[in-house]
């Protein structure tokens, strides 16, 4: 099988000191937008693993709207271990038999050691004044993100817009739906993933706004400087969790369990969440957390269990087929 947007990371120098050393390989199949925030992590935790264990390593990256990812390593893709964005995919692995129904208890804070939440990104000077949910609904408006049906990153658009819609009609559902139907009717093209919604906005030219997450808006905003893009945070949005987890029976299979648990376990530390927070993630080290408090604003953040009563019943009510979301498609 190929591997969708693969990228081999940096051996260690150590490697031409050392050509008669072992060498380790991983491959982490993460989420569509990941690609620069990997590129940082990958060459430190080379040098750490070298110093510590004498070994080299090259760290192989698939990356891909988060639930195409969890499809491909059901259908064979050998990934380690897997970082993405939506808990659901990981959970599909482990319905599949791949890992532990309990993967959350593996590692801190819910196996996710960093977090975000959808945010906005508009041109120079917000032309359109956007600053909440309910300008993305606008006739004036035009808006950009990805597919929920295939991205992960989109889905938490789509349950951000829904969560704001519910706190603005008393929690009328109906009423919510009809509100997200009006931003999807914004759209004028859904992409597979963040980083083709990014390029349709940021290269492509279309679109005033677009929706992704907070610590991609960071990372576009500095990629394309001399367009001058801004980043806004709404007044309300939606804690994005990013889980992370070894697929046990492939690392097994690799003879990799040690290495790919010992990496995981490598994001928590200081160095780590150090460069995470670099590229404007929220990070779970408190320390670490307020020397980049200056570039992530204070939001009011909600939670898929006290907005929608968890991943179970987001699935029921708004993924399965005919549920709310294929509703708010009728007519894209």
């Amino acid at each position: 099988m190929t591997i969708p947007f693969i990228r081999t990371a940096l051996v260690a120098a150590a490697l031409a000191a050392s050509p008669a050393a072992a060498q380790d390989s991983l491959l982490n199949t993460s989420y569509d937008v990941a690609r620069e925030l990997f590129e940082a992590l990958n060459p430190v935790f080379a040098d750490h693993w070298q110093e510590t264990t004498g070994r080299t390593i090259t760290i192989d990256m698939s990356h891909g709207g988060s639930s195409r990812q969890a499809r491909a390593i059901l259908e064979g893709l050998r990934a380690d271990i897997v970082t993405f964005n939506q808990e659901t995919d990981i959970d599909v692995l482990a319905a599949g038999g791949l890992l532990s129904a309990d993967w959350r208890d593996a590692l801190p804070n819910g196996a996710s050691p960093w977090y975000s939440l959808p945010a906005f990104l508009v041109r120079d000077g917000n032309p359109l004044n956007i600053q909440d949910w309910d300008d993305l609904a606008r006739a004036d408006v035009s808006v950009i993100f990805p597919n929920p049906r295939t991205s992960g990153n989109a889905r938490y658009t789509y349950l951000a817009a829904f969560a704001y819609a519910l706190e603005q009609n008393d929690g009328d559902e109906d009423a919510a739906e009809a509100f997200v139907r009006a931003i999807f009717d914004n759209v004028p093209v859904f992409d597979t993933g963040g980083r083709g919604a990014t390029q349709t906005f940021a290269e492509r030219n279309i679109g005033d706004v677009l929706v992704t997450f907070e610590a991609e808006t960071g990372g576009i905003a500095a990629a394309y400087a001399d367009q001058g893009l801004e980043r806004i945070t709404p007044s309300v949005s939606l804690f994005a969790a990013f889980p992370v987890a070894v697929v046990s029976e492939v690392a097994e299979r690799n003879g990799t369990s040690e290495l790919a648990t010992a990496y995981l376990e490598w994001l928590y530390t200081e160095d780590a969440q150090r460069i995470v927070a670099q590229n404007y993630y929220r990070v779970a080290d408190e320390g670490v957390s307020a020397e980049f408090a200056d570039q992530l604003p204070d939001v009011r953040l909600v939670t898929v269990d006290d907005v929608f009563g968890g991943w179970d019943a987001i699935q029921e009510n708004h993924f399965a087929e005919g549920a709310r979301l294929d509703n708010v498609f009728v007519n894209q």
